[in-house]
C-alpha cells in the first residue's frame, strides 16, 4: 500500500476523553434500540479490533444508535487514555448531512462538536467530533493518504446493500486494514437480507483466522432486528400506458403517477390531516415533470417538494427534515435517495413508479451511462415500507404484481455494470492493481478493469507494474473521474489557474479548467446538450446549483495549484471567454469523445474518435457546429439520436486545431493500401480516430502493395484475387487427383495453396508490388506450375477436362469442389447420346467412377446413376415407357448397350 499527504479535512489530533452517548434517551422508540445488547455483547467479545454485520430494515434506527454505541465501547476500553474517532459512511451526501444532524439533535450537542460531518465541499467537524459522517468517496482518500487511518479507532459502513461502488471498495481495503490495525473496528450494516455475503468478508480478525462464536455462528457475527413497520395497505395502479419507449420514460406514464399521487393524497388527507407523501421516480427530468404537474392538480394548502442530486443542500435538507409547527401538507417528489439511507418523518403514504436508474457500460461503444429499468424487489420494499415506518400506511404501486414478480431480487452492483477507471486508479494506488489480492464482495469484470488500466496508462497514472505514478496519485486525490482530474491539471496550465495557469482566465479567481471540471462532474443537466450555457449560467449565479458549483470549482482550481506540474502540455492557442475553452477542458479530458459532424448526413449526427455515431437533442444550439468535444454521451433510441443508437447529453464547441490539439495521440497520417478485383489501389488517408480528415489517392510502395495483398489473402483467402471458370477447373482436377492418388499431386486445399504462395503465384504477387500489374490475375497458369512432373503429362488421362461419349459429342465434367472429400466427377448428358456403353467410364487410373445425369430430349433430367450396366438393365425399361410417346422420333432401343451409330447419331439432332 502506497501512503500520501493527509488531505485537510481529514482527522489529525486524538480526541480527548468525552462523556458517553445516552443511548436510552437517543433510542426512545426506534426499534433498534432492542438489538443494542446483542451487538454490544458482540462487538465486547471480540474487543478491539472486532467486526459484525447489522441486519435491520430501513427505518428502524440503526444509523442513529449504532455508532454512539460504538462510541461508549470503545471509551470504555480506552480506560481515559484519549478516544478516537468513528468514521460513518452514507452512501449520499443528503444522508450523512441528515444522519448528522438527527444524531447530534438526540444527543442535545451542537452540529459539529460531538457530531459532525464532512462531504465534498462541506465540512462541520472539529478537534472534539467523536462521530463524523462521510460519503464513500471521502474515506476512500482519506485511505489513500493515511492507510493506517491514524485516530480512526472504528469504522461503520452503511447501506451496504445497495452495492455501490466506493463502498464495495472499501468493505475490501478495510479489510486489509483491519489484518495491518488489530485495533480497528468494522460494522458493515445492510437493509436487506444479504448479511452472509458481507459476514463472510468482515469475518477474519487481524491474525488473519475466520472469528467464531461461541454458538458456532458464521464468519462474523450478524446481529438482526426485526421489521419496524406497522401495518402497510398494498394497492395497485398500474397505468393504461407504456411505462417506457425508445426515448425513456414516457409522459403519459408520468401523467398518470401525477394523477394518482394527487388523488391517492387527497383521500389521505381526509383521514389524517398530518400525513406526508412520498413519491418515487427514477431520475431528477421525471421528478421536476410530475411535481410541476402535482402543482397544478393539488390545492395552495400542499408544498410540493423536490428531493434529489440537483437540487441545493439546504433543498435537500428542508426535504428530509420532516413538517415544522405550522408547515403546510407536503408531498416529497423524489428519487432512490429516500430509498434507504433516510428516514423522512410524516411520511404516511409512498407512491412508486416502480422505475429506477443504473449504470450501464456499453464497451463496444465506449459509454458509459444511466440507464431505466424496473426497481429491484428489494428496492420496491423498502419504498413500500416508508409508509409504515411511524405508523399505519399505504403504498401505491403504479405497476401491476406480474411486473413485480418479474423485477430482479436485487439492484445489480455498481461494480459489475459500471465504468472501473476510478475505482481502478484507487485500486493501483493502494498497491492492489485491478484488485489483486483484496477480498471483495463480487470481482471486477475483467474486460471492465482490463479498459481501465488501458485508459490510465494513456492518461499517465499508471506504470508498466500497473501501480500509480506521482500524476496517478496526484488524480487520486481529484474527487473527480480521473480523465477530468487531468483535463483539471492540463486545462489549469493551459487555460489559467493552477499550478502553471495564467491568472484571469476564468472567473472570481480560478480558471476555467476547474470551472468546467466542476460543471461536468456535477449533478446539473446541460439543456439541449449545451454545455457552454450551462457553464454561462453557473457563472452569472441564475443556475440553482450556482453557489455549490462555484465553491467546488473553487476547490478544485486549489488542488490543481497544489498538483505536480510535470504533465505534457498540448501546443494550442484558444481565445479567452469562449466557448472553444470549455470544448478545449472536455477534449483534454476525453479524448475519444472528439466528435466531428458527418457531411450530408444532417446537422444533428457525429461521429466520434472512438467510432461510435451519435446525434444532439432536436433543437439543440450546438446542432451544425463542425466539431464538438463531448462530455456525457448515451445510449438512446428516437428522434434525439437522429437514427443513431446514441445520443449526446453534454458538449461544447471545437475548432479544427483544438480537436487536433487535445487528441493529439490519435492522430494518424498513414498510406492505406487495398487489394480488390485483382488490382492494389492506395489513399494517403489524415484520421483523428476514426474520424477521416483527408484522404488522398496516391500510388501504392512496393512494401505497401505486398502488404495489402496479403492482408487480403489472410480476410479473404484466394478468393480476394478471384477464380475464373479455367482455373477452377484445373483446381478441382488437381483436387481429385489428390484426393484419389495422392503426392506427387499437389493438394489444392485454401490452406496449401496460401501456405505455398511463393511456389505458384510469386511472380504475379511481385507484379502487383511493383504496380506492373494492371489488371486482374487469372490463377490458371499459376496453378500449371504445381504440377508434378513427368506426371503432369497424364493429367488429361487422368482427369480430362471432357469425356468423349458414344454419339461422338465432348461433355466437360464437372469435378467435385477443392475439399469435397466425397464428391463425385459429373457429366450431364443426354441418355441417347450413351447408347452403345455397357459400363461406366472411371477416372483417376480407374478409382473414380463419373457419375451421370441423363437427361431427356429436351435437356429435362430423366435419371443419375454411376453404374450405366444396373440402369440399362432395370430402370431404363420404366424410362423408355414414359418417354417413347412424348418424343417418338427419338430412338428408345431395347438393348441400349449395343445401340448403333445412326441411333446413337440421331440423338444429337
Amino acid at each position: 500500500m502506497t501512503s500520501a499527504p493527509l488531505p485537510q479535512d481529514a482527522p489529525q489530533d486524538a480526541l480527548a476523553p468525552s462523556a458517553p452517548f445516552d443511548l436510552q434517551a437517543i433510542g426512545s422508540g426506534l426499534v433498534f434500540a432492542e438489538s443494542l445488547g446483542e451487538l454490544a455483547g458482540v462487538l465486547g467479545r471480540q474487543g478491539a479490533g472486532g467486526a459484525a454485520v447489522v441486519q435491520a430494515p430501513p427505518g428502524t434506527g440503526k444509523t442513529t444508535l449504532v455508532p454512539p454505541l460504538v462510541a461508549n465501547l470503545l471509551a470504555q476500553a480506552a480506560a481515559g487514555d484519549g478516544l478516537a474517532r468513528i468514521v460513518v459512511t452514507q452512501p449520499r451526501r443528503v444522508a450523512a448531512r441528515s444522519a448528522a444532524r438527527r444524531l447530534a439533535a438526540l444527543d442535545g450537542t451542537k452540529l459539529g462538536d460531538r457530531v459532525g460531518y464532512t462531504v465534498r465541499g462541506e465540512r462541520q467537524a472539529g478537534p472534539g467530533t467523536l462521530i463524523e459522517f462521510v460519503t464513500p468517496g471521502i474515506l476512500l482518500r482519506r485511505l489513500l493518504a493515511d492507510p493506517g487511518l491514524d485516530g480512526t479507532a472504528a469504522v461503520i459502513l452503511d447501506e451496504v446493500h445497495e452495492r455501490g461502488l466506493d463502498t464495495d471498495l472499501l468493505l475490501g481495503l478495510l479489510a486489509e486494514v483491519r489484518q495491518l490495525r488489530g485495533d480497528l473496528m468494522l460494522v458493515a450494516m445492510s437493509a436487506t437480507l444479504d448479511a452472509p455475503r458481507f459476514a463472510a468478508l468482515l469475518g477474519a480478525d487481524p491474525g488473519g483466522e475466520r472469528i467464531e462464536e461461541a454458538d458456532g455462528g458464521g464468519p462474523a457475527p450478524i446481529v438482526d432486528c426485526p421489521s419496524a413497520l406497522h401495518p402497510l395497505e398494498t394497492a395497485w395502479a398500474p397505468a393504461p400506458v407504456a411505462r417506457l419507449d425508445s426515448r425513456g420514460v414516457t409522459r403519459a406514464f408520468l401523467d398518470h403517477v401525477a394523477g394518482t399521487a394527487a388523488g391517492s393524497y387527497a383521500e389521505a388527507l381526509a383521514s389524517d390531516a398530518g400525513t406526508d407523501a412520498l413519491v418515487f421516480l427514477p431520475g431528477a427530468w421525471e421528478v421536476s415533470y410530475v411535481a410541476g404537474r402535482l402543482r397544478s392538480r393539488v390545492g395552495p394548502g400542499v408544498e410540493i417538494l423536490e428531493l434529489h442530486g440537483q437540487v441545493s443542500p439546504a433543498a435537500q435538507d428542508r426535504a428530509v427534515s420532516g413538517r415544522q409547527p405550522g408547515d403546510p401538507a407536503r408531498i416529497i417528489v423524489s428519487t432512490g435517495l429516500a430509498e434507504s439511507s433516510l428516514t423522512v418523518p410524516g411520511v404516511r403514504l409512498v407512491v412508486d413508479a416502480g422505475l429506477s436508474r443504473e449504470p450501464r457500460r456499453d464497451a463496444g461503444r465506449g459509454m458509459t451511462g444511466l440507464v431505466t429499468v424496473s426497481c429491484s424487489r428489494a428496492s420496491a420494499q423498502q419504498r413500500a415500507g416508508r409508509a409504515a415506518r411511524q405508523g399505519p400506511g399505504k403504498v401505491v404501486r403504479c405497476y401491476d404484481q406480474k411486473t413485480l414478480g418479474a423485477a430482479p431480487a436485487h439492484q445489480t452492483p455498481e461494480i459489475a455494470v459500471s465504468d472501473l477507471t476510478g475505482a481502478a486508479l484507487i485500486l493501483a494506488c493502494w498497491g492492489s492493481p485491478g484488485g489483486r489480492g483484496l477480498a471483495l464482495p463480487d470481482a471486477p469484470p475483467q474486460g471492465a478493469m482490463g479498459d481501465a488500466a488501458e485508459v490510465l496508462r494513456e492518461l499517465g497514472a499508471v506504470a508498466d507494474d500497473g501501480l500509480a505514478t506521482e500524476l496517478g496519485k496526484a488524480l487520486a486525490r481529484i474527487p473527480a473521474d480521473p480523465r477530468l482530474g487531468r483535463a483539471l491539471l492540463v486545462g489549469s496550465a493551459l487555460l489559467g489557474g493552477g499550478s502553471a495557469g495564467r491568472a484571469g482566465s476564468g472567473t472570481k479567481g480560478y480558471g476555467t479548467a476547474a470551472e468546467v471540471v466542476a460543471a461536468v462532474a456535477g449533478d446539473q443537466r446541460a439543456n439541449g446538450a449545451d454545455l457552454p450555457r450551462l457553464v454561462s449560467a453557473l457563472r452569472s449565479g441564475t443556475d440553482p446549483a450556482s453557489k455549490r458549483w462555484a465553491e467546488e470549482a473553487r476547490r478544485l482550481d486549489t488542488m490543481a495549484r497544489q498538483a505536480p506540474t510535470g504533465v505534457g502540455l498540448p501546443s494550442v492557442a484558444v481565445p479567452a471567454g469562449t466557448a472553444e475553452q470549455i470544448g478545449l477542458v472536455v477534449a483534454l479530458a476525453f479524448p475519444d469523445r472528439v466528435a466531428r459532424r458527418v457531411p450530408g448526413d444532417g446537422p444533428e449526427r457525429y461521429l466520434l474518435t472512438s467510432g461510435t455515431r451519435a446525434g444532439l437533442p432536436a433543437g439543440s444550439p450546438l446542432a451544425g457546429h463542425e466539431w464538438l468535444a463531448v462530455a456525457e454521451v448515451a445510449r438512446a433510441d428516437g428522434r434525439d439520436a437522429a437514427g443513431t443508437g446514441a445520443v449526446i447529453r453534454s458538449a461544447a464547441p471545437l475548432t479544427t486545431d483544438t480537436a487536433e490539439a487535445a487528441a493529439a495521440h490519435l492522430l494518424l497520417d498513414s498510406v492505406e493500401a487495398t487489394f480488390s478485383q485483382g488490382r492494389v489501389t492506395a489513399r494517403r488517408e489524415r484520421r483523428l480516430g476514426a474520424i477521416s480528415l483527408s484522404s488522398t489517392p496516391v500510388r501504392a510502395s512496393a512494401g505497401e502493395a505486398r502488404a495489402a495483398v496479403a492482408r487480403a489473402l489472410e480476410e479473404q483467402g484466394l478468393g480476394a484475387i478471384g477464380w475464373s471458370t479455367a482455373a477452377d477447373g484445373l483446381r478441382r482436377r488437381l483436387a481429385l487427383l489428390h484426393r484419389e492418388l495422392g503426392e506427387p499431386w499437389p493438394d489444392m486445399s485454401e490452406q496449401a495453396l496460401l501456405s505455398r504462395l511463393g511456389d505458384w503465384l510469386g511472380p504475379e504477387l511481385e507484379a502487383l508490388a511493383g504496380g506492373a500489374a494492371t489488371s486482374g490475375i487469372d490463377l490458371t497458369d499459376p496453378l500449371r506450375r504445381l504440377l508434378p512432373w513427368p506426371d503432369a503429362a497424364r493429367l488429361g488421362e487422368l482427369a480430362p477436362e471432357f469425356l468423349e461419349v458414344p454419339s461422338g459429342s465432348r461433355v466437360r465434367i464437372d469435378y467435385p469442389a477443392a475439399g469435397d472429400d466425397g464428391g463425385r466427377p459429373v457429366v450431364a448428358v443426354k441418355l441417347q447420346e450413351c447408347f452403345g456403353w455397357d459400363r461406366t467410364p472411371r477416372l483417376a487410373g480407374g478409382r473414380v467412377a463419373v457419375q451421370f445425369h441423363l437427361l431427356s430430349p429436351a435437356r429435362r433430367p430423366l435419371a443419375v446413376t454411376d453404374d450405366l450396366a444396373s440402369f440399362w438393365s432395370g430402370p431404363y425399361a420404366q424410362v423408355r415407357a414414359e418417354m417413347r410417346g412424348r418424343y417418338p422420333k427419338h430412338p428408345w432401343p431395347e438393348d441400349p448397350w449395343t445401340a448403333t451409330a445412326t441411333a446413337r447419331t440421331k440423338s444429337r439432332k
